[in-house]
């Protein structure tokens, strides 16, 4: 099974960083989330249980990293019943390889992202085109071949269950990418939106490092429907929730999350939809 899986053809280290990098924080005692770089990785499960659940694989070049965080919650040598994936860019699978390979483990994801996890497909290019600051601009250098984790790959139930976690669900939350999901508990209102909205300003390098909490839109270089990125945005915001992990920025709560969602739902169009850009469709304004 091994042989059959591999990193993408251009796969490497990114050299970004952020204030929160190599940094932690515990939102609930089974919720954990750990800033690789500038993307977080989040890990559900307590760990004073054996069973727990990893939520996306990180950024190529840190796969000695996670294990790290892993054996300091959960103990050296544990590992997590399965991957959640919100979906396959490059920074939220950079790890996966090497983490599959050791663990043989399932890896849960939509099946509109199978073809980037199966070596199918390559994503579209990074738009450094798109309006926007320094980031979009270098993201040429992105990667965006498809990774092969075939074998391990299994598609989300149909009934928006999560496998192991049967108090969470998924929604299918596209725009970023056609198969992006989110994650929501219902019992303290907890989503982890992946890269659905996030809240740091992605296009703002300074925002990006500073790590400011502020509600936005996704990574513009790189979503490629905004129709179905604003759709999305409403069906979360419609959630209330309490709580969100983001797959960029610092968690948020209360008012400030509330009201900050709640205004990207009504101003999705002249706020996070960029004026110009190779995937900006003109019709949404």
């Amino acid at each position: 099974m091994e042989k059959d899986i591999h990193k993408s053809d251009d796969h490497k280290f990114i050299p970004m960083t952020s204030v929160a990098s190599r940094t932690g924080q515990e939102i609930s005692s089974d919720v954990y989330y750990y800033t690789d770089q500038i993307v977080n990785i989040i890990f559900i499960g307590n760990p004073s249980k054996d069973k727990w659940i990893l939520v996306d694989a990180g950024l190529p070049g840190s796969t000695e990293e996670i294990k790290g965080v892993i054996a300091d919650r959960f103990g050296e040598g544990s590992k997590p019943e399965a991957i959640m994936l919100t979906h396959g860019h490059f920074d939220h699978v950079g790890t996966i390889v090497e983490l599959v390979k050791e663990w043989q483990i399932p890896i849960y994801a939509h099946e509109l992202e199978f073809p980037y996890l199966t070596g199918k497909k390559r994503y579209p290019e990074p738009d450094i085109t798109v309006e926007g600051g320094m980031l979009a601009k270098i993201s040429a250098m992105y990667p965006n071949e498809p990774i092969n984790v075939g074998p391990y790959v299994k598609p989300l139930p149909t009934n928006h269950q999560v496998p192991g976690l049967s108090d969470w669900k998924w929604v299918h939350t596209p725009g970023h990418t056609p198969g992006h999901v989110s994650f929501y508990r219902e019992s303290d209102s907890l989503l982890l939106s992946g890269d659905a909205f996030i809240t740091v300003r992605q296009d703002s390098f300074y925002k990006v490092l500073t790590q400011q909490p502020e509600v936005h839109g996704p990574p513009r270089y790189l979503t490629t429907d905004w129709k179905a990125a604003k759709k999305s945005v409403e069906v979360l915001a419609d959630l209330n929730p309490v709580t969100v992990i983001p797959g960029h920025g610092q968690a948020m709560t209360g008012k400030a999350l509330e009201e900050g969602l709640n205004e990207l739902k009504q101003t999705f169009d002249q706020v996070a939809v960029p004026d110009y850009g190779r995937y900006v469709n003109k019709d949404i304004h």
